[in-house]
């Protein structure tokens, strides 16, 4: 069993992890700004600003695997605030020596190889496009760590999020840094089967400081 904190646990992505994580007999600690509407049995619910250096040190203090679901909304929306919490996080993580896990966007994503960028393509909307741009930066942060963290970073599939929460198939793909579609062209993953492929890594890891993509 592994105690994993999940840093915006409460989230879309983040529930769906502690849920899957809660299901194997993991310890799991969600962090949040505001406690949800329906807690899971047996969970450690925390409360607080992500952006507190001092929560952040409280909460991770005796992880095995940080995981960091949070997006560029809000407080966090401004350009380099999650880059630099990533950072923070990192750093706390290698220090106290936990695994950190990244949930990010399928924007920064090849839609082919050597491009473009999903986020560069003519159908990907302009007003969109900061969210993406800020996850990159986050997968750059990462990328730029020296020795001692155990990293990885998770794009899901093109089609992701609570506007399409899907059904659970128990099963995935998994990809690079191309963005995976099925046989009709669609690239797709469920919060159940998206949180199925990440707590596979947490429990066997098999992408170490890089990011990996999920998708049908």
């Amino acid at each position: 069993m592994s105690r994993i904190v999940i840093l915006g646990g409460t989230g879309y992505a983040g529930s769906h992890i502690a849920k899957e994580a809660v299901r194997r007999g993991h310890q799991v600690v969600p962090v949040s700004r505001n406690a949800p509407t329906v807690e899971l049995a047996g969970v450690e619910y925390r409360t607080g600003d992500v952006r507190d250096e001092t929560l952040l040190r409280e909460v991770i203090e005796g992880a095995d695997v940080v995981v960091s679901a949070l997006s560029p909304r809000g407080d966090m929306a401004p350009a380099g605030t999650l880059r630099d919490n990533a950072r923070t996080v990192a750093r706390i993580a290698r220090e106290q020596g936990a695994r950190l896990g990244v949930v990010g966007g399928a924007g920064s994503l090849l839609v082919a190889e050597g491009g473009p960028k999903l986020m560069d393509t003519p159908e990907f909307p302009e007003e969109y496009k900061d969210e993406p741009r800020e996850m990159e930066r986050v997968l750059e942060a990462l990328r730029e760590e020296g020795g001692g963290l155990d990293w990885f970073f998770v794009s899901p599939a093109g089609g992701f999020g609570a506007f399409a929460p899907g059904e659970a198939r128990g099963t995935y793909r998994t990809g690079g840094d191309v963005l995976l579609t099925d046989e009709e062209g669609q690239s797709f993953i469920s919060g159940a089967d998206f949180a199925l492929a990440f707590v596979d890594e947490i429990e066997t890891p098999a992408h170490r400081g890089e990011r990996f993509t999920v998708a049908y």
